[in-house]
């Protein structure tokens, strides 16, 4: 009940496009009216200052960064509370106290709090109340104020300058994490503009830490550090050994996990000896303080304290480069949306996967579960994972079900016909991509023919039936001559239950049909779920987590 009301802040579909057209002119006035919220909660700014913050932006990694922070400060001894977005199965995941998401009896408990004091504070029936993420960033300073955190780790739900956790004023630390282009309708459709977002979340005073950045990036971090008056300093990534030769194993895989762990680790020292100095006294530190300087440098790393090494090989953040193992099948989980992020899946997968396959005796196929949304440039994702050697490309939407869906998976912002769609053009692309590469390596025309005929036969029965019917489960697989088989379908659990061949219990069996003879009879199956992390955390749901 408290989650299906949550949903009711949803701005739905038309609202958000009309946003969209008005070029965020609005976005502005977001922090000044999160700080009312807050208000009318019963928090002030006052309040806010006495949690210990660590708060991070950026484009990928700023989830895993705050996931290691939370993680080293655990194994510290220290009772943390970590806020972030989105959540992969339930909404309490936002929320957790010691590396666990909240129960389910207090996310209610919270969550009717925070509503009923919004709800008596509106003057009139106009007066606002928050959208979305702006209600659960109130209620996430609620949770932690009441909890009586050590320390909070904010991570930024989108830019920084204008997101709705900028309400804090007087962080302990501030981190940004590997910037690229994303959320370009929203931030901007260059690098530069996205990180004079991502660096509004630097303080006066308060040392800040980046990972290694473009050059275009980072001389928007530097200078707009320099205009805020606060310290930046570039965090090199973390070596596989320190320096007395030990190994510095991390919890979470990916290459690119070395430089986000290193950020969390820096972050981490300067929260801590910010803590073991006597708070009455504490000066805010400047560049020439070097109180927090240096765990990390270009050539080595020190050798670390145990309760950090621990916390780093221990993290654990689901979704991004996890393997769940069954029977006769492994999923391979990356919510990767962006270039740079979905060649490092790629990289990590390849490796997994061959790894893996070395164990098996008999045949391994490989297929690809694919889903983006938003204002993310498909055909970016898509072509670098034409090249995996996949011998089935799956696509559906961000639903569970075709008939419905969890409260937690709702999603209003975008309407059932929209995500068909998208669907359908993701599927296309990656066809006519396979072509093309199919057309390099043989220069041979009949590929074209074969993929015009296909996918016309497709979007004909999409448009005459699909839309109508909001099923599109009974289209023909489409083999593209020696290359990869194509199926969409209307939800995922239709679409695990084809590429697992009814190996997965957890999903229906409805449509288990129309698996071509090269896929069938394989020992094992090997599925890269990727593209949207709201896809991953829609698997997960399903099939459920190691």
């Amino acid at each position: 009940e408290a989650v299906t009301k949550l949903n009711t802040l949803q701005s739905n579909a038309q609202t958000l496009e009309k946003i969209r057209k008005q070029g965020g002119k609005r976005s502005e006035q977001n922090v000044p009216n999160m700080i009312k919220f807050a208000e009318r909660v019963g928090i002030s700014l006052d309040d806010v200052d006495k949690l210990s913050i660590i708060h991070v932006s950026g484009t990928k990694g700023k989830g895993s960064t705050c996931a290691f922070c939370e993680s080293i400060l655990r194994h510290q001894g220290y009772k943390t509370g970590f806020f972030s977005s989105p959540h992969l199965v339930e909404v309490r995941e936002r929320f957790r106290i010691d590396g666990i998401p909240i129960s389910r009896e207090k996310f209610t408990n919270y969550f009717w709090d925070v509503l009923g004091k919004l709800e008596k504070t509106k003057k009139s029936a106009e007066d606002p109340m928050p959208a979305y993420f702006a209600f659960l960033t109130v209620m996430s300073l609620h949770v932690f104020l009441k909890e009586k955190v050590d320390v909070a780790i904010m991570e930024v739900g989108i830019g920084g300058q204008y997101d709705s956790t900028n309400l804090v004023r007087k962080p302990v630390v501030c981190g940004v994490s590997s910037l690229g282009l994303d959320h370009t309708s929203i931030l901007g459709e260059t690098i530069d503009k996205i990180a004079w977002h991502k660096a509004g979340i630097f303080k006066p005073g308060v040392p800040a830490f980046t990972s290694l950045q473009q050059e275009a990036a980072l001389n928007v971090l530097q200078n707009r550090a320099k205009e805020i008056g606060c310290p930046l300093t570039i965090v090199p990534s973390l070596p596989m050994l320190d320096s007395n030769g030990d190994d510095i194993t991390l919890g979470i895989s990916g290459t690119m996990q070395r430089h986000n762990a290193a950020l969390a680790v820096q972050l981490c020292k300067v929260w801590t000896d910010s803590r073991q100095k006597d708070q009455s006294q504490q000066e805010a530190p400047s560049e020439d303080d070097n109180n927090h300087q240096f765990i990390l440098n270009h050539t080595e790393v020190k050798t670390l304290p145990t309760a950090v090494t621990e916390g780093l090989r221990q993290c654990r953040w689901d979704g991004r480069d996890q393997r769940i193992h069954k029977t006769g099948v492994s999923y391979y989980l990356d919510g990767a949306h962006t270039l740079e992020s979905v060649q490092q899946c790629i990289e990590w997968f390849k490796t997994s996967s061959a790894e893996e396959s070395k164990q098996i005796s008999g045949r391994v196929i490989r297929i690809l579960l694919f889903n983006s949304t938003g204002d993310r440039e498909a055909n970016v994702l898509i072509e670098p994972l034409v090249d995996c050697g996949f011998d089935a490309a799956v696509f559906c939407p961000n639903i569970l079900f075709s008939t419905s869906n969890t409260v937690d998976a709702t999603n209003l912002t975008v309407t059932k016909e929209s995500q068909l769609n998208r669907v359908l053009a993701n599927m296309l692309l990656f066809e006519r991509l396979a072509v093309k590469k199919l057309q390099q390596q043989k220069h041979e025309k009949e590929s074209t023919q074969t993929d015009t005929s296909c996918s016309a036969a497709k979007k004909s029965k999409l448009d005459n039936d699909s839309l109508e019917n909001g099923d599109n489960s009974q289209h023909t697989v489409c083999m593209i001559e020696d290359s990869v088989i194509t199926k969409d379908f209307p939800c995922i659990s239709s679409a695990l239950t084809w590429a697992t061949q009814g190996r997965e219990p957890n999903t229906s069996l409805q449509s288990f049909t129309e698996v071509p003879s090269k896929l069938r009879n394989a020992e094992h199956i090997q599925i890269l779920v990727t593209g949207s992390i709201h896809l991953v955390g829609g698997v997960i749901g399903l099939i459920g987590s190691e």
